[in-house]
């Protein structure tokens, strides 16, 4: 087997495990928001963290830099808040993410 021929494969199960630990972290996900309020926080926050550093460790596995993803995500919340989203129009939770990312950039 040629070396680009290993490097592809591997490649493809990198992304297949990302992939299989991304369903494990929604479905225990929420399987803790079914339990309601008695819920440890701590294990909500380590879905949500996991999940956000899955989902950056695949794109980059598809090609897609770090920085493309935030950029991508800071052109879809001005969308949502120059459309006036519910979200933003409650509490303007996409006003909030979008100065989050922009200050860490």
């Amino acid at each position: 087997m040629k070396n680009n021929e290993f490097n592809i494969m591997s490649n493809i199960r990198i992304i297949e495990k990302l992939k299989a630990e991304l369903l494990c972290i929604i479905g225990d996900f929420f399987k803790l928001l079914a339990r309601g309020s008695n819920v440890a926080q701590d294990a909500i926050l380590e879905c949500i963290s996991g999940a956000i550093i899955v989902l950056y460790l695949l794109g980059e596995r598809l090609g897609y830099s770090y920085i493309s993803v935030d950029e991508n995500m800071k052109k879809k919340l001005k969308l949502g808040i120059t459309e006036d989203d519910v979200l933003e129009k409650q509490g303007k939770d996409l006003s909030k993410l979008y100065s989050h990312i922009k200050g860490r950039n």
